[in-house]
């Protein structure tokens, strides 16, 4: 069998949450499948060894994807050129998008649709170009791989496609996240929050992830309780900033919030192993990554009841309403004064993560590929 992947995601060198689902579930289905030959679709520019096996041959494909205009050009020119050529038996997009025009058998990889609940969070030409392609990307392709089951029921219910067509492949967890030692999780906070205990915080500073409520919350819980927690915040801020700057601004506890930018892999890994928990309180999310390489990490989580997060959680973490900025603070308070009750958040979250892991997601995927085939 012969399997196009594409791969562009992984132009930009600063990977997310996408970029680490295509390295992990392409490397290992690529790894799980010798008999099958795998032609990556990647930038010219892309010098990585994820996909270094002999099973596999790159292609560097002009143009780079920057904007829109080249999104129509690559997919509805280039791509169905390639394909014509090369006869995959299937396409796989890593990235969601599609060729309308080419008759190969397709597969986009939809983590979600937040730009259809939420399309103010985009710029205007995405959100033109999202809302447009994606319900035809939807209907055009053979099969649909997807990470949770809320996304799933979403995709069906808003582009009214069959839930049959759509297969839940879930995520995996990043092998890097494991708990720390009582040392280093010293040295982490020596290093952080002038050896203080933090709430911790993950993800871009997109407004889906609700960080100024995240903030109003913490400012309620410094009010009511007297003690050391800081609040810690990692990720580039992408989107208008002008919102969280005000809230920030305005408390009175600026001097508890750290905002350390976007971490190098390493040093996530120690400032979340390190944190008291995760708060992790997005309004919409398509899985949740941050939640599960917490559980991995030995860390209490306190996340959004909506979307998909509860199904990511089980009854692993504290579930909240993200929009009630007091239950988010109660939610901070009670972990604060129960440490019987964080003990046994660790635990239950030591268990939900065995749920989830790269191998059963690139053997799910397969599964998808072969019923589209």
């Amino acid at each position: 069998m012969k399997i196009a992947i594409n791969c562009w995601v992984l132009r930009n060198k600063q990977i997310d949450g996408i970029g680490y689902f295509t390295i992990n579930t392409v490397s290992k289905l690529i790894k799980a499948h010798p008999e099958a030959h795998f032609q990556i679709l990647c930038d010219k520019n892309f010098t990585e060894d994820y996909f270094d096996f002999e099973n596999v041959s790159k292609h560097h494909i002009f143009p780079a994807l920057r904007h829109p205009l080249l999104y129509i050009f690559y997919m509805e020119c280039v791509l169905p050129f390639f394909l014509r050529k090369h006869k995959p038996d299937v396409f796989v997009s890593a990235d969601s998008y599609l060729s309308l025009l080419s008759d190969c058998k397709q597969i986009p990889v939809i983590y979600d649709i937040n730009f259809e609940h939420n399309p103010k969070g985009l710029t205007l030409r995405n959100r033109l170009y999202y809302r447009f392609f994606f319900k035809r990307f939807a209907r055009k392709a053979k099969r649909i791989a997807t990470i949770s089951e809320f996304s799933k029921k979403d995709i069906a219910d808003f582009y009214k496609i069959g839930l049959d067509k759509i297969d839940n492949v879930s995520c995996g967890i990043n092998s890097n996240f494991s708990p720390l030692s009582e040392n280093e999780i010293k040295e982490v906070r020596n290093k952080w929050s002038n050896g203080a205990p933090y709430f911790f915080f993950v993800g871009s500073m997109h407004p889906r992830k609700n960080i100024s409520r995240l903030i109003q919350a913490f400012n309620r819980f410094k009010n009511n309780n007297q003690n050391e927690i800081k609040l810690v915040l990692a990720g580039s801020i992408l989107w208008s900033k002008s919102e969280i700057e005000e809230v920030y601004i305005n408390s009175p506890h600026k001097d508890d919030i750290v905002f350390t930018g976007r971490l190098s892999d390493e040093d996530l890994q120690k400032v979340l192993g390190a944190a008291f928990a995760l708060t992790f309180v997005p309004i919409f999310e398509g899985f949740g990554l941050p939640i599960v390489e917490a559980m991995q990490s030995g860390v209490p989580v306190i996340c959004s009841n909506t979307t998909s997060m509860p199904e990511v959680a089980g009854d692993a973490t504290i579930l909240v309403d993200p929009f009630d900025v007091g239950a988010i603070t109660k939610a901070m308070e009670t972990l604060s004064a129960d440490s019987e009750l964080r003990n046994q958040l660790i635990e239950k979250g030591h268990i939900q993560k065995q749920n989830f892991s790269w191998d059963k997601t690139a053997a799910l995927l397969w599964e998808s590929i072969n019923a589209a085939v």
